[in-house]
């Protein structure tokens, strides 16, 4: 994905930009959204280790008529092992939503472009992502489906660490079919999203 294929939805401009390709502009609006978020708990947002998760390859951005960014989700691809087969992912994280467009159907439209995104980009089997209970809802209504199965990965220090099964684990079939998500432990070989 280059510097920016771009919907135009209801007012709100989407735009797809590669992480390289986003201007310090960009950054600062990212920054802002994703601050007035997490500032508290985590600090600042480094656009590079976002709250010590890995960062994005590619970055969805929701932006209305005046520029402002109304909302993000971001990816990365990665090999995987799941069950010791390699499984080629398109991580997603930095799903946000402002507080301006809470309710108007925009998480959904961009999750809608950044599946869109990934299977333009191609050889990505499957969108994976892990989140917190709450929003499992959601994610499900967007055609995600939930996984049970132990998550290995790096912590933020760079430490080892194993999740149960249970913790809410999503995929979404891109260049495969759901069930040919393998059964087993996910090795993500790095960080978490």
């Amino acid at each position: 994905m280059g510097a920016g294929s771009r919907h135009n939805t209801l007012g709100i401009e989407i735009d797809v930009i590669a992480h390289a390709a986003l201007t310090a502009g960009q950054l600062t609006a990212l920054r802002d959204l994703f601050d007035a978020e997490y500032l508290d708990d985590f600090g600042a947002w480094n656009p590079n280790q976002p709250y010590g998760y890995a960062p994005h390859d590619h970055h969805i951005i929701a932006r209305n008529q005046v520029g402002a960014v109304m909302g993000h989700v971001g990816w990365a691809r990665r090999a995987i092992s799941v069950a010791g087969h390699d499984v080629v992912i398109a991580g997603v994280g930095g799903v946000l939503i402002s507080d301006d467009a809470h309710g108007a159907g925009l998480g959904e439209r961009l999750m809608t472009r950044a599946a869109e995104c990934m299977n333009a980009a191609g050889g990505i089997d499957f969108g994976y992502l892990g989140c917190r209970e709450s929003v499992v809802p959601f994610y499900v209504s967007c055609g995600w489906s939930r996984i049970s199965a132990v998550e290995c990965s790096l912590d933020r220090t760079g430490h080892p660490v194993a999740d149960p099964p249970g913790q809410p684990l999503l995929i979404l079939p891109i260049d495969r079919n759901l069930e040919d998500w393998p059964e087993g432990d996910i090795h993500l070989r790095g960080r978490a999203w």
